[in-house]
């Protein structure tokens, strides 16, 4: 199964975008749905298959205040980056994979939980 970040971006303007990355795809729309069917466009039919559950992008006991900040500070040296035809260091490209990795963990620790609470 292919592991999918999506991140809410501030882009100016009073407006909001997202971005949904996995290790080797990125896409962005104006909604989380519009970026990820975007990525999943961009996928090999055998790594479609997904169940996703959308919640507010806030920090919790599973994925923290912290993590979010760094990965938000991330995701913003990784734009300018890109813009500059650059890319990260490799310390920060780890980092932001990390990160990313940790979001999906805790997106699955989070389904679990809600399966448990629908009684599954």
């Amino acid at each position: 199964m292919t592991k999918v970040g999506l991140i809410q971006e501030d882009v100016g303007g009073g407006e909001t975008t997202f971005r949904a990355v996995t290790s080797h795809s990125q896409a962005m729309g104006r909604t989380a749905g519009e970026a990820l069917d975007a990525l999943t466009s961009q996928l090999p039919a055998d790594e479609i298959d997904t169940l996703i559950i959308v919640r507010g992008l806030r920090p919790d006991r599973f994925f923290t205040e912290a993590q979010r900040y760094r990965l938000e500070q991330l995701m913003s040296t990784w734009r300018s980056a890109r813009d500059a035809g650059t890319s990260l260091s490799p310390e920060e490209q780890s980092e932001l994979e990390e990160l990313i990795d940790a979001e999906v963990r805790a997106a699955t620790v989070r389904a679990d939980v809600l399966r448990h609470g629908l009684g599954s």
